[in-house]
């Protein structure tokens, strides 16, 4: 399955300092993580970013998920990683393949050095840098990360590869070009004016989700999910009444759903990195 999750430059909009909204950002990440999300999209807010926008944001999230034998090498030091250091790790789990071909766990890596005889020096967390054959087709360049598939650490056994890199991507893109990808699948906006979600409607769901995502049962499903800010969520952000989102359910909406993934809340407000928790728990369960 294919998860993508979207939300504001506006998310840390309510921190009280850098630090606070640092933290923030740190949970949407561990959250990514534990729900195998593919890629977490940053869309542009400006009318409730404040002074921590799209930017920053983007930076923090981009950091974490970056494993931490690259950081050095890859960030230095940045104002925006000024608190980096209440990040909590994410250890995300290496994917492992089977086969004379595929075995081995998958690691990212950094080229260092790209040399004339079609190898390059890649920095993927070993004890030193090795060298690696650039496979046929694949176009790697000095400060890239690319993906190793290590079969074996003593000796090192390693190899390039095509593969997504391990762990989510993150980009930034307006809501509309990230609705419109390849690869959006089902579109879920979460919010506390959508329908509320039951058990009953959770088993629904799952079968629409996937009936949507694919034409045939061997097509891989895929939704994304967007969020809103703190005290400022989706219809708002999109500029529309929320009496109105009955009809963003029409063929002409953003959306295929708008979703109360808390429903009965006991607080008054659900904070994004909250509502990112409970919806993936509830949108990434198996039938």
């Amino acid at each position: 399955m294919t998860v993508s999750v979207l939300v504001p430059a506006s998310l840390t909009r309510e921190a009280e300092d850098k630090r606070e909204a640092t933290r923030k950002l740190g949970t949407v990440a561990r959250a990514a993580t534990i729900f195998r999300v593919d890629r977490v999209t940053v869309f542009p807010d400006p009318a409730g970013e404040g002074t921590r926008g799209a930017g920053f944001v983007e930076t923090v999230l981009r950091y974490a998920a970056t494993p931490p034998y690259l950081r050095k090498e890859v960030w230095g030091k940045r104002d925006e990683l000024e608190y980096a250091g209440v990040l909590p790790p994410l250890r995300v789990r290496s994917r492992t393949g089977s086969g004379s071909e595929g075995s081995g766990s998958l690691r990212q890596g950094i080229v260092t050095e790209v040399g004339a005889d079609g190898r390059v020096r890649v920095n993927c967390g070993l004890q030193h840098p090795i060298s690696l054959p650039v496979p046929d087709g694949l176009d790697v360049g000095e400060g890239e990360r690319v993906t190793v598939r290590v079969s074996s650490r003593r000796p090192v056994r390693a190899k390039l590869v095509d593969e997504p890199l391990p762990g989510f991507a993150v980009d930034a893109a307006d809501l509309e070009t990230a609705l419109a990808r390849d690869d959006s699948g089902f579109t879920v906006a979460a919010s506390r004016h959508g329908e509320v979600l039951s058990v009953d409607r959770l088993g629904q769901l799952a079968g629409r989700l996937r009936s949507q995502s694919g034409e045939s049962s061997t097509d891989d499903p895929a939704f994304t999910v967007a969020f809103g800010a703190p005290e400022r969520g989706l219809p708002e952000i999109l500029g529309i009444e929320p009496d109105a989102v009955a009809d963003e359910k029409s063929e002409t909406g953003r959306f295929d759903l708008w979703l109360n993934t808390v429903p009965n809340q006991g607080s008054e407000v659900v904070r994004t990195e909250e509502a990112v928790l409970a919806t993936l728990a509830c949108l990434t369960l198996s039938e």
